[in-house]
């Protein structure tokens, strides 16, 4: 399964965030330039991560978007789901065609599985490993 645009869009900017959340509110510009990501397409992601609750902004002078949570109780699980809808996959009903229910059970369970995978990785940890560095293949 592949993460989409918007998904590796979002982590980076709430990893930038976390990575410089003892300071003040960061601007989209800000973000923009230590992420090399658009800023346009940064704005948009940044409404729906505010409206999943995980950033606040601040208006005005000095303003921009800080985590609305600490970095521990972020996931990639919940950034993912903020920009890309819930990252389950529903069993339909079966329509009983030929292979249709096994493969049904496998996708289910590869989304299941994705999805527990990407709870593990907290924006803590990822800050963690970002600053001490990571083996390759990591």
């Amino acid at each position: 399964m592949k993460v989409s645009t918007r998904g590796d869009y979002a982590a980076r900017a709430l990893l930038s965030l976390a990575l410089h959340g003892d300071e003040r509110p960061t601007s989209v510009k800000e973000i923009a330039e230590r992420t090399g990501l658009p800023q346009p397409y940064l704005e948009q992601i940044l409404l729906a991560v505010k409206g999943a609750g995980l950033v606040r902004s601040k208006r005005g002078v000095g303003g921009g978007y800080v985590l609305a949570r600490p970095p521990a109780e972020i996931t990639l699980a919940d950034i993912l789901a903020a920009v890309d809808g819930p990252l389950t996959t529903m069993m339909d009903a079966h329509d009983h065609c030929e292979g249709h229910c096994v493969l049904q059970e496998v996708w289910v369970g590869l989304s299941e599985a994705m999805r527990h995978h990407l709870e593990g990785f907290t924006l803590a940890h990822l800050v963690e490993r970002t600053r001490i560095g990571h083996p390759p293949g990591t």
